[in-house]
């Protein structure tokens, strides 16, 4: 459960880490595809790392071993000598105030921890580790603090797992001397709350030890009891509280929130430590009772034991959870913060260099003006669809660059471009062409008559000026011989110029008469459409020095004064 939280939050802080540099941070597609490539690459280190380090270690704790997850009891982890405090293949112990989970050796401690941090998070600050002592089962006084030093360092490696180092207290279960008669086990007790050792007895009632013996029965009873008592605050002094020299240094004094110490009967072993203690003190040795199946459990010790505020480690998760969410927006207000003051500087520097340019010569200033026009395009969008998120976060500052991009813009109008140079041609009207079927009978160059009106409404725009020849040209189809249309078309084109020149008191002159006979078709001779286009007479000006002079240099006097170009702009 914790490794999948871990593995989560792993992948959430790489999901926010590529939204920061791809979607705020102020960087070139290159930078922020090299960072998002490292990102991914350290997401799956992290995540193989985990994976590869995974401990599969089995612990002997069912789902049905664990308190539920609404128990108000203390939840106490019991280790050190604990096999007659648990039936054989049981795993954990349940009273009115508590839950006992046992901890069968120093490795399965941290893992019982971890386990319950994991499906009991909620339960995390209700736990303490008991550490049990039965002096009378340890033959060895070597191999004891061997294994006290095992089980401090498993204590020490829980704080990982339940939000810091939990309450540490400590039992010792011992048999009472011979002399004592009282029925039942006997409770001693040093708790924070109460100065010295406590007697524990008619409902858990504390009596100070000295009123305890003078309510006792005889000296020898009181004797006993005073030695056991100091014999055992000896031994738990001397093995629990002291610093333990390791090979890389020492592990720390254990700061027992609560001793407990329980006269009942104990099933020893011989020759045992306890038995060693006091046979150097008194010469006399313990004898072996009748011990019960299960040691009693320290339940006058639960009220006593510090109360943890702490979180649980659901909680502690959502706290981390928090603190990425919140990096991730300071680091996105910060990149906010940073691309609207490069928009700002951008934009102010368009507006400098448009104002620092007169306008003479236009090109430069009319380059600025198409920057704004883009940068005031680029506004306009992001004013009516919505600015990127890269820009927002309630940092944005493009509303107020607005008005005085636009105030830029309209105050100033490029000059319109220069009007090209016209150039006045003078060129003659188009060729006039007549349909000599119109002017002539068949095979005849005599004017037919009423012809004339078709001449006069024909040639209104040939207008006679020096410089300027007058051509006319006659063309005939190809019915007949070459030298008969030749001919032919040569006196139309000489009845036509005779019309004009007496007709206008043209000079002579002024006029070129030219006949090519079926030599210049516009259409085909093989259908009767295309010889009536062939037959004509065309008539057009021609640019020629000294043309249409009489001599003297003197224009004729029916010769027109006014215009005889055409302009052209």
């Amino acid at each position: 459960m914790r490794e999948l939280s871990r593995t989560v939050l792993t992948l959430l802080a790489a999901v926010l880490a590529l939204w920061l540099v791809l979607g705020f941070w102020p960087l070139s597609t290159v930078s922020r595809s090299v960072l998002s490539v490292c990102i991914l690459l350290v997401c799956g280190a992290a995540l193989w790392h985990r994976w590869r380090h995974r401990r599969f270690v089995s612990i002997p704790v069912t789902e049905q071993s664990l308190p539920p997850e609404d128990f108000q009891g203390a939840v106490v982890l019991l280790c050190g000598d604990t096999a007659p405090l648990f039936s054989p293949d049981t795993a954990y112990r349940e009273t009115r105030q508590g839950w006992y989970l046992h901890a069968q050796n120093a490795e399965q401690l941290p893992l019982l921890a971890q386990h319950l941090a994991a499906v009991r998070p909620a339960l995390v600050s209700q736990v303490s580790v008991l550490l049990a002592l039965i002096p009378e089962q340890q033959t060895s006084e070597e191999a004891l603090a061997q294994s006290l030093r095992g089980w401090r360092r498993s204590i020490a490696q829980c704080r990982s797992w339940l939000n810091g180092m939990p309450p540490v207290w400590s039992v010792v279960w011992v048999s009472p001397p011979a002399l004592h008669h009282e029925g039942g086990a006997q409770w001693f007790t040093v708790t924070p709350g109460l100065p010295g050792v406590r007697v524990r007895q008619n409902g858990h009632v504390a009596l100070p030890v000295t009123d305890w013996q003078r309510e006792s029965g005889s000296r020898a009873s009181r004797l006993h009891d005073t030695l056991w008592l100091e014999s055992i605050l000896a031994l738990t002094a001397h093995h629990l509280t002291r610093p333990l020299r390791v090979r890389q240094g020492e592990l720390p004094q254990m700061n027992l929130c609560a001793t407990g110490i329980c006269l009942t009967p104990v099933a020893a072993t011989v020759d045992n430590l306890w038995q060693q203690q006091i046979a150097g003190i008194t010469t006399l040795c313990p004898q072996p009772v009748f011990a019960p199946d299960l040691l009693p459990l320290p339940e006058v010790l639960l009220p006593h034991l510090p109360r943890r505020h702490g979180i649980s480690r659901r909680m502690q998760d959502m706290r981390l959870v928090g603190g990425v969410c919140f990096l991730f927006l300071a680091l996105a207000m910060l990149a906010s913060f940073l691309n609207n003051q490069r928009l700002v500087r951008s934009v102010g520097d368009h507006l400098v260099v448009y104002h620092r340019l007169s306008g003479t010569p236009p090109e430069p200033k009319q380059q600025a003006q198409q920057r704004l026009r883009a940068d005031s395009r680029l506004l306009d969008d992001w004013l009516r669809r919505g600015q990127p998120l890269r820009y927002g976060l309630g940092l944005y500052q493009g509303m107020r660059l607005i008005p005085p991009v636009e105030a830029a813009i309209n105050s100033w109008t490029p000059p319109p471009p220069p009007r090209p140079v016209i150039k006045k041609i003078v060129q003659g009207p188009q060729t006039v062409r007549l349909d000599s079927m119109s002017l002539f009978d068949t095979g005849k160059w005599q004017l037919k008559p009423g012809s004339t009106k078709l001449l006069v409404n024909s040639l209104v725009g040939i207008k006679v000026k020096p410089g300027w020849l007058i051509v006319v040209a006659g063309h005939t189809d190809s019915t007949g011989d070459d030298q008969s249309n030749q001919v032919l078309s040569l006196k139309r084109a000489e009845s036509v110029r005779d019309w004009m020149r007496d007709t206008g008191d043209v000079p002579e002159s002024c006029f070129a008469v030219q006949g090519y006979g079926e030599s210049r078709p516009v259409a085909t001779n093989d259908t009767a459409e295309g010889r009536a286009l062939n037959r004509r007479v065309e008539i057009s000006l021609v640019p020629q020095a000294n043309a249409c002079q009489t001599p003297g240099n003197t224009l004729a006097p029916s010769q027109d004064d006014g215009v005889s170009k055409n302009e052209m702009e």
